[in-house]
């Protein structure tokens, strides 16, 4: 007879937790009575942690304007509603404090905003010739580096548990910033963003709030749409930041730092007022709907 393998305790009990939280707020979460009172707007990276960066301007300072912007327009047109920030200076807030100061002030929404990028592709190319022995043409060769600086759009992401070997350049490059963290191995219970393995424990953290962050980021991509942007979809990523989120919670990428002409769009005034109106016309169409 086969041995069964065993779950470790830990594992055991974060499943128990899961579904204890599912059973206790899944029925109770989104009545009739249910209010949106209290967002909090999550600027992506800042401090030493500056993320991506484009020709002129990094991630993290316009990340911030647009959560200033977006938290002034909150609180100009839905009175009732009190907006929270994460951080409202270029300073550096660990991820799971950024999660903590939602959950601690029983937000009803998490709004995470960040600048997309590409990754660098580095290639060999040869860049001339020596002469080797009997006269034989050696290649000298030359490691280049590139980004592409056309790709454009915004997306949207959830949390999600993803595949086991699911890797990709936005998980890396959204939880990079865990590494920076003083103690980040006690913070995270050895939570290593290299392995996927670990999303699986931070997965079964979240509770029934994924059905409300799909809505809540198909309203966002509706809204990018509506003013021409180039829509690249809702996803599901095991994002740090967004894992252990007690409310509907969303990651939004306002667009591509790398491209120019993106760069040049969020920096400006005009930029900078149609992503905040297209969010905030997401956030109140979510509002209505839950709140009838």
């Amino acid at each position: 007879m086969k041995n069964i393998p065993l779950l470790r305790p830990n594992v055991i009990l974060i499943l128990f937790i899961s579904i204890i939280i599912i059973i206790t707020t899944g029925n109770q979460a989104f009545t009739q009575e249910y209010k949106i009172k209290t967002i909090v707007i999550d600027a992506g990276h800042g401090g030493r942690d500056g993320s991506t960066h484009g020709l002129y301007s990094t991630e993290k300072d316009v990340a911030l304007k647009t959560a200033l912007h977006l938290g002034a327009a909150i609180e100009a047109n839905m009175k009732d509603v009190k907006v929270i920030y994460t951080r409202s200076t270029d300073v550096f807030i660990p991820l799971y404090e950024r999660i903590a100061i939602a959950n601690n002030a029983k937000a009803d929404l998490f709004i995470s905003i960040h600048c997309n990028d590409m990754p660098v592709y580095r290639s060999t190319i040869v860049t001339g010739y020596r002469k080797g022995k009997k006269g034989k043409k050696i290649p000298i060769t030359e490691t280049v580096s590139r980004k592409s600086t056309s790709t454009r759009g915004v997306e949207t992401f959830v949390s999600g548990m993803g595949r086991l070997n699911e890797q990709d350049e936005v998980i890396k490059r959204e939880n990079a910033a865990i590494f920076l963290e003083d103690n980040y191995k006690e913070n995270y219970e050895g939570f290593d963003p290299n392995n996927p393995e670990n999303y699986i424990i931070l997965s079964l953290m979240k509770n029934t709030f994924r059905t409300q962050s799909l809505k809540l980021a198909k309203l966002v991509q509706d809204q990018y749409i509506r003013v021409g942007r180039v829509d690249r979809g809702v996803q599901e990523k095991s994002l740090a930041v967004l894992a252990r989120a007690g409310m509907p919670a969303i990651l939004t990428e306002i667009g591509f730092i790398s491209n120019p002409d993106e760069e040049n769009y969020m920096n400006s005034e005009a930029g900078q007022k149609e992503i905040t109106d297209c969010l905030l016309k997401a956030i109140e169409n979510y509002k209505k709907g839950i709140e009838g």
